[in-house]
């Protein structure tokens, strides 16, 4: 579903954020991308989703390039970043039904699934207010709902849980591995160690731009926990 081929991504005055990684993620997987601040991870993530350009490799999502067909692409992946922009000046019901008009959702299938995770995640009775209104978390959980009503083939979060209660996190982690039992890729970074351990088919470590760990969990974690794996490989670095 996802192949990342040889990115290399250098920023204006010369840093090379990205450098040299490939990334494979198949059709129902839960894929960790960790690593610690400044590492690359929302660069590469931005790189897939095809709001950075990037000077070297290919990303391939379904089979196609996001640098030749990124129409294609884009039409089949959700991405969640950490800090949703938002249109503030729409109400979470205008903001929903904007997003199921451009992927041209009916108004049976939208109007289902906007009452179902407006109630899973508790914001039903907030839709008709503005966007401004809304704190941190809730504006987190509308942009969820933007993504989930997609029915998406590829879902991208950077840093899913920040700012989400408990319970908010515990129903994106039971959506996520729904999600996955019914053919969708999952890949999402997050600082949260003991959740990628529990959730991850497969996870890569990045630090500095590279990629110094990469397998199932299994393989990266060895005997160790995840969280010494990590804290090895990035002391070592």
């Amino acid at each position: 579903m996802l192949e990342i081929k040889n990115l290399s991504k250098t920023y204006s005055g010369g840093k090379l954020a990205v450098d040299d990684i490939s990334l494979s993620i198949g059709a129902g997987e839960i894929f960790g991308f960790i690593g610690p601040n400044g590492a690359g991870k929302t660069t590469t993530i931005k790189c897939i989703v095809g709001i950075l350009d990037f000077e070297k490799g290919e990303i391939f999502i379904d089979g196609k390039s996001i640098k030749k067909q990124p129409i294609e692409c884009k039409q089949v992946v959700a991405y969640i970043p950490d800090n949703p922009d938002l249109y503030e000046q729409l109400t979470g019901i205008q903001y929903l039904n904007f997003i199921c008009d451009i992927y041209r959702i009916s108004a049976k299938d939208r109007n289902e699934d906007i009452v179902k995770y407006a109630d899973l995640f508790e914001i039903k009775k907030n839709l008709g207010d503005l966007i401004s209104s809304f704190s941190h978390g809730m504006k987190q959980k509308l942009a969820l709902i933007s993504a989930l009503v997609r029915k998406p083939q590829l879902l991208i979060l950077d840093e899913p849980f920040v700012g989400l209660d408990p319970k908010a996190s515990f129903s994106v982690k039971e959506i996520m591995k729904e999600m996955c039992s019914h053919g969708t890729s999952v890949f999402f970074s997050t600082h949260v160690l003991e959740v990628a351990e529990k959730l991850c088919d497969h996870v890569a470590i990045i630090q500095k731009g590279k990629i110094v760990a990469y397998g199932t969990m299994e393989e990266v974690r060895g005997d160790q926990s995840l969280e010494e794996v990590f804290l090895e490989l990035v002391n070592h670095e």
